[in-house]
């Protein structure tokens, strides 16, 4: 019987596992990962029982490749085959889902990688908010405890400005369509009979990631991010982050911080102003005060000068004015002339002829330098053929057959190593030193 060679067994085998498991998605955790520099994974996913080696090819599974982590529970779709030169099984991964109770933290990154990738997030599109805005629209729960708190911060702070409720539900199935609605309605004022608003706030109060998730819906962040009204998101605590936090022109860690960021404090504001007044009434009394100084001193100086005088301390200055220009002149002609020479001998050194000889001794230094490299590698060339030449002479097969040695062929050619390749009867050729015989097998 036939024995199978090892690289026959392990295809037989790659092949049974191809057919009949083929592809498939397997769920467990993800451990052993290794990133190589060619953008290869090379890592196992395992459960409680066993353990199977993946490999995720760079460009497979696009940016989901970034899911896999050490310790991370992942769904994987792929193929099951052998990697023949260890003689063992693994999965060539297609694709990557986070597996368990993540789900719903890899939409949040999908989207929010997506999202990012079209400049949704980037600074640049974000639009400054009002200093003193004179109308915001509020998109929350109308029973909600967030409503309330914004509601106390603005009548504490700016008691004179108008606020516009959209009241919206802001948990469960479709919530984030009328979140969005009610943005889009802020930002078409006549719709609603309203004067057009500074400041738009959407957000809710605190809870888990379910409670906050319409908050992650791709609606919500389009709306936001369309919006022609700058929009302050505030939602759940100072540790959520949802991605209408990532779109919006600012994000408040609370509802309550939001009203705060959207208003300055008005009493602040009367401190500022007092403080502010009083400083230029100040400066205002300074520079009256300075200026009739400066009058009276005036004053005092022309009854002091006669006509006379301010006659003579003119020609003087024009005197000072007549040798300043004459020193000024021949300053500058004594620095023109030293240019002058500089620029002569200057265009004396970089003149044709010269920039010509030095080029023409450098290309003699040159080509001398070239004719002793390439004569040392001639030279050794040339030794190196003479060593090849011995040794090909001492290793050829002319060598071996004047030693006495022979080379056996069959009609076709092939040499004969073995008596079970010929038959009796059959014409064999025998190569000797000096020439060849034929045979016939007995």
């Amino acid at each position: 019987m036939d024995a199978l060679t090892v690289t026959q067994l392990i295809r037989k085998m790659k092949t049974a596992l191809q057919f009949e498991v083929g592809e498939v998605w397997v769920e467990g955790e993800v451990s052993n990962l290794r990133v190589q520099s060619s953008g290869h994974r090379y890592f196992s996913i395992k459960d409680s029982g066993a353990q199977l080696p993946c490999v995720l090819f760079r460009g497979r599974s696009g940016m989901n490749a970034d899911l896999i982590e050490d310790g991370r529970e992942v769904k994987l779709f792929g193929e099951i085959t052998v990697y023949e030169a260890m003689g063992r099984a693994q999965m060539i991964v297609s694709k990557v889902k986070i597996g368990g109770a993540g789900n719903l933290q890899a939409q949040f990154e999908e989207l929010k990688k997506r999202l990012n990738a079209e400049g949704l997030f980037a600074p640049e599109r974000k639009k400054p908010l009002p200093k003193f805005p004179r109308r915001i629209g509020l998109v929350t729960s109308a029973s909600g405890a967030a409503l309330q708190d914004m509601l106390n911060i603005f009548q504490r702070r700016a008691p004179w400005v108008e606020l516009f409720l959209l009241g919206v539900q802001v948990q469960g199935k479709g919530a984030e369509h009328k979140i969005a609605k009610a943005i889009q309605a802020f930002n078409k004022p006549e719709s609603l009979g309203i004067e057009p608003v500074d400041l738009i706030i959407t957000g809710r109060g605190g809870g888990s990631i379910e409670d906050l998730w319409n908050f992650n819906k791709e609606v919500v962040a389009r709306a936001i991010a369309e919006s022609e009204v700058p929009v302050i998101s505030a939602v759940g605590h100072e540790i959520d982050f949802t991605i209408a936090d990532f779109v919006a022109d600012e994000r408040a860690p609370t509802p309550s911080a939001a009203a705060e960021i959207a208003v300055p404090d008005g009493e602040a504001i009367a401190s500022l102003l007092r403080t502010t007044k009083n400083r230029y009434t100040q400066a205002v009394e300074s520079q009256i005060n300075q200026a009739t100084e400066k009058l009276h001193y005036l004053q005092d100086a022309l009854e002091r000068r006669s006509p006379l005088n301010m006659h003579l301390e003119r020609e003087q200055k024009l005197d000072e004015l007549r040798a300043a220009l004459q020193k000024s002149y021949l300053q500058n002609l004594i620095e023109k002339a030293t240019q002058l020479k500089e620029h002569r001998i200057g265009l004396s050194y970089n003149s044709p002829a010269n920039v010509i000889q030095r080029h023409q001794e450098e290309t003699n230094h040159l080509r001398k330098d070239l004719d002793l490299v390439v004569q040392s590698q001639l030279t050794q060339k040339e030794s190196q053929l003479r060593r090849l030449s011995a040794v090909l002479r001492t290793l050829g097969p002319e060598s071996t057959l004047a030693r006495g040695f022979s080379i056996t062929t069959n009609q076709d050619g092939n040499v004969i190593s073995s008596t079970n390749q010929v038959k009796p009867g059959e014409t064999l050729k025998t190569k000797v030193s000096d020439g060849e015989l034929e045979s016939v097998v007995q």
